[in-house]
């Protein structure tokens, strides 16, 4: 058997005895970080329809199935009181799992957990005439519970065949401890920081790494470094992933995203996350936004340029990485994206009223003008890293350089924030040509970044009125396509996440998370008619997928057990949580497993073992197959709970990333209150 640990707990068998979830499911045998609750509320009801249902009354009573199935599919964690709630049955057809199959009762019953009692009952609605999802590879059915906003712990239960789904609550608080954790995954990312408790959680403690000789406060450049002049404290920041390189490309995208997401629900954002600034008054997103600039801060060079990459060495815990930690030049896109990253900070940061900040936040914006002056009289100077052609090679991992294309897309970005800021109209002129010459004639989770750059800058009250209304109107226009509003509409997708076939690849949790954006940047910006029930219940439907309504039936959310997930994720690659770990590697099997809350890259059909594995001498890693699942599934089962390195390289579908953690952040907030 391959060394990659094919766990058929989930992925294969259709029944399993329950062992955890949400609601009142017994807990899951894992570390216990903190359970806390929290979410919004504001959903109608729903218009997917059971095609026949009533309410139970509350003194009907049900012996509840011990078995859950991972045939019936529900968000783990919950729903909102008036949010649409559907169960997905599936009933496989293609994939790893056909041999398996499932044919719902006539009957469906929501049952509460805590009493027994049935609260609702009704028929399954099966799902476009019984065609099969070529997505998924499963025929589905639908059991619409949306009449259902008590709140309480609760299962839906098939009697006829004696199972159940995992438990779930339903509560205005819901999201809120899965939030936290999310966010917290960015304390355990800190580079140069020490994690211990009571800030980590028990098992995830550590001392700070990076910071020998050599390392992140003395790193040099790369192809220098005999030189102690380039000598640079380049300490802090994040792990950009399973990987502990840093790169301000990605790094300052980070920023932003995390910016519009407290600024399009600030109110939720607390003070008790339980890092190390909680309870000094300033918001934890703040917080931890504030640790990420003031790494960006350190790569900033005298001139205003910023430097574009670092390698840092590798090794589990991260404080026992003893290797070197190198640089990379700057470049103009890194600088260019630092100098949007550096305004919004300034704006957002300087508009909070907190006295401590002001001074910061005004740093930021001299820095971000800096900045662009910096990439204005140097437009074309790139540097790719790991590439043999400049002595690069192994110098980071992943390539953070753009083309030209993105080089002025970035440009067009720091006008936008750097005209929020400053108020300085010559930056609005900038932005007004560049969007003249290319409005707004299409929406995806593609262009999503580019699309908020835009609708943010429609948003502000000096923006020039003719180009922000055709922003706003041309989005809406828009999402009135297949893609989009059709496809909810005509309700084309099983698993009520539609994302289309081609658009599932590497990182497809991000643009699930993407696309749910895309649907609610309609009430985020305020863009004309949209129903408000309509656009909530879409955007829900991806984090719906995101918790569990998906055919592995599982939470895309590293252990979280705790937090009600009957079956998260139990491994993934990450250099600290690395296959083999006695402390760190799979849930049940090693002794902690690793950290909660870390969104995993998801399903990729395009996965595929490395091309060792198909050489006359192959590493003995390989064994004799590629794994399938994920290999050869359809695009949502493209998927498989391992950590393996090279050479079967399971980075290409459970890596974790600060760019897919960002974007469930910013979807996940819209709906905690």
């Amino acid at each position: 058997m391959n060394n990659y640990k094919l766990t058929l707990i989930l992925l294969f068998g259709g029944l399993i005895s329950a062992c955890g979830g949400g609601g009142s499911d017994s807990p899951d045998p894992t570390p216990n970080p903190s359970s806390s609750s929290a979410a919004n509320s504001s959903e109608a009801s729903s218009s997917v329809s059971s095609a026949t249902s009533s309410e139970a009354s509350s003194s009907s009573a049900a012996t509840i199935p011990t078995t859950v199935s991972s045939f019936i599919v529900v968000d783990q964690f919950g729903y909102l009181p008036s949010a649409e709630k559907v169960a997905v049955i599936r009933d496989p057809q293609t994939g790893y799992d056909a041999a398996e199959s499932f044919v719902p009762g006539a009957t469906y019953n929501v049952v509460n957990m805590d009493t027994g009692a049935i609260v609702y009952s009704g028929a399954v609605q099966m799902w476009n005439a019984g065609a099969t999802h070529t997505t998924s590879g499963d025929k589905a059915w639908w059991f619409d519970f949306s009449s259902i906003i008590a709140q309480g712990n609760y299962a839906v239960v098939d009697a006829e065949n004696n199972v159940r789904s995992a438990g779930f609550k339903i509560h205005a608080d819901v999201y809120k401890p899965v939030l936290k954790h999310a966010v917290r995954t960015f304390f355990y990312q800190r580079a140069g920081f020490s994690k211990q408790e009571p800030y980590a959680e028990a098992g995830w403690t550590d001392t700070a790494s990076h910071i020998g000789a050599g390392q992140d406060t003395n790193a040099r450049l790369y192809n220098d470094t005999g030189n102690a002049a380039t000598e640079r404290d380049l300490s802090g920041g994040w792990y950009d992933a399973g990987d502990y390189n840093k790169y301000t490309n990605w790094h300052a995208d980070y920023l932003i995203v995390l910016l519009h997401a407290y600024l399009e629900n600030p109110t939720i954002w607390t003070d008790d996350f339980n890092i190390p600034e909680s309870g000094n008054g300033i918001p934890d997103l703040i917080d931890e936004i504030k640790w990420g600039f003031d790494w960006l801060i350190k790569m900033q060079e005298d001139n205003g340029s910023v430097l574009s990459v670092m390698g840092l060495s590798h090794a589990s815990p991260p404080s026992s990485a003893n290797g070197p930690s190198l640089y990379g030049p700057a470049s103009t896109s890194a600088t260019l994206t630092s100098a949007s990253a550096l305004a919004m900070g300034s704006k957002v940061l300087g508009s909070l009223g907190i006295a401590s900040l002001n001074t910061y936040a005004e740093d930021l914006g001299n820095r971000a003008e800096e900045a662009w002056a910096w990439a204005n009289a140097n437009p074309n100077v790139t540097f790719s890293n790991n590439v043999s052609e400049n002595g690069s090679l192994g110098l980071a991992a992943g390539q953070q350089e753009v083309d030209d294309a993105g080089r002025a897309a970035k440009k067009l970005a720091a006008a936008i924030y750097l005209f929020a800021a400053t108020g300085n109209t010559s930056y609005r002129d900038f932005v007004d040509t560049q969007y003249n010459a290319a409005p707004i004639d299409w929406v995806s989770p593609w262009n999503e970044p580019q699309l908020t750059n835009f609708l943010y800058y429609a948003s502000l009250p000096n923006a020039t009125s003719s180009v922000a209304n055709s922003i706003k109107t041309n989005y809406a226009t828009a999402m009135n396509t297949d893609e989009n509003w059709g496809a909810v509409r005509n309700n084309a997708d099983a698993y009520l996440a539609f994302l289309g076939d081609g658009n599932f690849t590497w990182g497809s949790n991000r643009t699930m998370s993407r696309k749910g954006t895309t649907f609610y940047n309609l009430l985020s910006f305020d863009l004309g008619d949209a129903d408000e029930a309509e656009v909530r219940n879409a955007a829900l439907g991806y984090i719906n997928y995101i918790h569990g309504v998906n055919p592995q039936a599982m939470t895309y959310l590293s252990n979280m057990g705790s937090v009600g997930a009957h079956s998260s994720v139990n491994e993934f690659y990450h250099s600290w949580f690395a296959n083999g770990s006695d402390l760190w590697d799979r849930v049940g099997e090693s002794v902690y497993g690793p950290a909660p809350g870390f969104l995993v890259g998801g399903p990729n059909p395009n996965y595929d073992w490395d091309g060792n594995c198909t050489s006359p001498n192959p590493n003995p890693g390989c064994g004799t197959a590629a794994p399938t699942p994920p290999k050869g599934q359809p695009p949502m089962k493209s998927y498989l709970d391992f950590n393996t390195s090279w050479p079967l390289n399971s980075w290409q579908v459970t890596e974790n990333h600060n760019d897919y953690q960002v974007a469930y952040i910013r979807l996940l907030s819209k709906f905690v209150q």
